[in-house]
């Protein structure tokens, strides 16, 4: 009985340590690891003509080939699909076709070597050249065609068509504002904005000459 008992015993060790042996015999499968991407997005310019183009340029870190999405933001919106280089950089060129303001922004794509991740947004104005030029000593207390009173601190443009409201980015050797439609003008040719003085005073614009705008 005792023989009987000791070999029952040994039994039940043996299976219980050969039990956890068993299990680690089984093939693990390891998901692979995953670098986390860093991606980095930078423009040539911020202002550019309709039409033409400007460089959009990056990095994805790790270095590697990976998928990129270039995201563009605004009337002339849409995506580009792109793989890096083999050290991990990335270049393209993109002409808006139309006036405004975009937004910018690359995406690293998830994949089996690095997380999804997204770059900074960036931010560029389309103008068009406009010619202008302004009004308003002679005619302060009268009223404008959108409603109000055209005041010295008044700001805004006269344009002849676009609807009263539309909010135009005016640039000028660098310095630039964004001011709604308020009346209707010029009527001289050539020109597609009269500003008002304020407006005028605040782009440093001598009174008649080309300046751009984005609408």
């Amino acid at each position: 009985m005792r023989y009987l008992l000791s070999g029952v015993a040994v039994a039940t060790a043996l299976s219980i340590g050969l039990a956890p042996a068993a299990a680690d015999s089984k093939p693990k499968h390891h998901q692979p690891h995953r670098a986390k991407a860093h991606v980095s997005l930078h423009l040539s310019g911020h202002t550019v003509l309709s039409g033409n183009g400007i460089a959009v340029h990056g990095k994805v870190r790790p270095s590697g080939r990976h998928r990129v999405w270039i995201v563009f933001r605004g009337r002339d919106g849409g995506v580009r699909a792109l793989t890096t280089r083999a050290n991990g950089t990335f270049a393209l060129r993109w002409a808006p076709d139309s006036t405004g303001t975009y937004s910018v922004r690359a995406f690293g794509v998830h994949s089996r070597q690095v997380t999804g991740s997204a770059s900074v947004q960036r931010h560029l104005t389309s103008y068009r050249q406009a010619g202008a030029s302004y009004y308003g000593p002679g005619l302060y207390g009268n009223g404008v065609a959108c409603g109000g009173t055209l005041m010295p601190g008044t700001l805004g443009v006269a344009h002849k068509t676009l609807p009263c409201g539309t909010m135009v980015k005016l640039r000028y050797h660098g310095r630039s504002i964004t001011v709604p439609v308020i009346d209707r003008g010029p009527y001289v040719a050539g020109r597609d904005y009269d500003l008002t003085e304020a407006t005028r005073d605040r782009l440093g614009f001598p009174g008649v000459d080309t300046l751009l705008a984005t609408r």
